[in-house]
């Protein structure tokens, strides 16, 4: 019966190393769980995936594309293209004062940056807390 099914799969798929990999790729499927789509007729699973490329319920196709996917450890999504952001436009003040040259920039002292930085640190542990 075997036989007889590699030749009427070798009309379907030229290559029979091709034909063992798509064979042995649906006989693993359906070992896992696949639902087969032809009668068991007490086949093994080889047989039966032999069976089904020969009476074209798979496509080798298919089956191609699914042993390929089944091989890939990193699968490429294709994300959209991103949309080029417009440019802002900045506001009248703003072309102004770039245009005469003059940038305001805010200024601290070291008195208030010691002061903010103080405000930051916890207070110190004293002898007045209860335990």
């Amino acid at each position: 019966m075997a036989r007889v099914t590699v030749e009427d799969c070798i009309l379907k798929v030229d290559n029979r190393f091709e034909l063992v990999l798509l064979a042995s790729h649906r006989a693993r499927m359906i070992s896992s769980g696949a639902p087969i789509t032809v009668d068991r007729d007490n086949d093994k699973n080889p047989v039966v995936a032999l069976r089904e490329i020969a009476d074209e319920h798979l496509t080798p196709e298919d089956l191609k594309e699914d042993f390929i996917h089944s091989l890939q450890k990193h699968v490429e999504v294709d994300e959209p293209e991103a949309e080029e952001v417009p440019a802002l436009v900045p506001s009248p003040e703003a072309l102004a004062s770039d245009a005469v040259g003059e940038v305001q920039f805010d200024r601290m002292t070291e008195e208030d940056l010691l002061r903010g930085l103080e405000g930051l640190v916890p207070p110190a542990e004293t002898d007045d807390e209860p335990e």
